[in-house]
């Protein structure tokens, strides 16, 4: 396979995640809102007393995750450990999660103009005062084109992308931005790992309020 397939079959990236733990509703870049983004990241409300609520959360759980999150904040992207990506996952997938598209510049992990517009509503969702002080998980994926090194490396590199325009632009706190790359290994679509949907960065709450909330 020649570098410009290998290359151009990674051009474009789209912000995925779903609002349970099942894959969500795919929303174009060009039509999304802040409103949307915000709704569908806000965590989920306890059920009324009375009601069936299901399975309770453990609290010793939810205590060991926090603390676990906590030693995320301000690490650099590539210094996590692959245990400490997949624990990231599977706390990720019990979380509030939006699926947005964003496209990159050819080769590049640069936002393209054309997807500014998605990126802008996604910094004015997450200056929302109802979700301040929530710790994120931006999360790059790719599809199955080019060898997993460059992969892996190219999702790390989108994710810290849109880590720092939400930081410069927004002010979000960037100790509540926790960036991971997992490259090809977690398709959206298991059954087509080369399919456009895997290329993708997923933005979860994860629901963990910081001291200063």
């Amino acid at each position: 396979m020649s570098s410009f397939h290998r290359l151009s079959g990674l051009a474009a990236i789209t912000l995925g995640a779903a609002l349970s733990m099942t894959a969500g509703l795919a929303i174009a870049g060009d039509k999304v809102s802040a409103d949307q983004i915000l709704n569908a990241l806000q965590p989920k409300k306890p059920l009324t007393r009375g009601l069936s609520a299901g399975p309770q959360a453990d609290p010793a759980v939810e205590a060991k995750q926090i603390r676990f999150v906590d030693t995320l904040r301000n690490r650099k992207t590539r210094s996590l450990s692959l245990g400490e990506r997949e624990e990231i996952a599977e706390i990720a997938a019990t979380k509030p999660k939006i699926d947005l598209e964003i496209q990159f510049d050819y080769n590049s992990a640069d936002i393209s103009k054309a997807s500014m517009a998605a990126a802008q509503e996604l910094g004015k969702a997450l200056s929302n005062s109802g979700l301040k002080g929530s710790t994120f998980v931006v999360a790059g994926h790719t599809d199955a084109i080019g060898s997993e090194p460059y992969n892996q490396d190219l999702s790390e590199r989108r994710a810290d992308t849109i880590k720092r325009f939400l930081t410069e632009k927004y002010g979000i706190n960037g100790a509540d931005l926790v960036t991971v790359g997992y490259g090809e290994s977690k398709p959206k679509n298991a059954n087509a790992p080369t399919d456009p949907m895997n290329r993708r960065v997923q933005v979860v709450n994860m629901d963990t309020k910081t001291a200063a909330k």
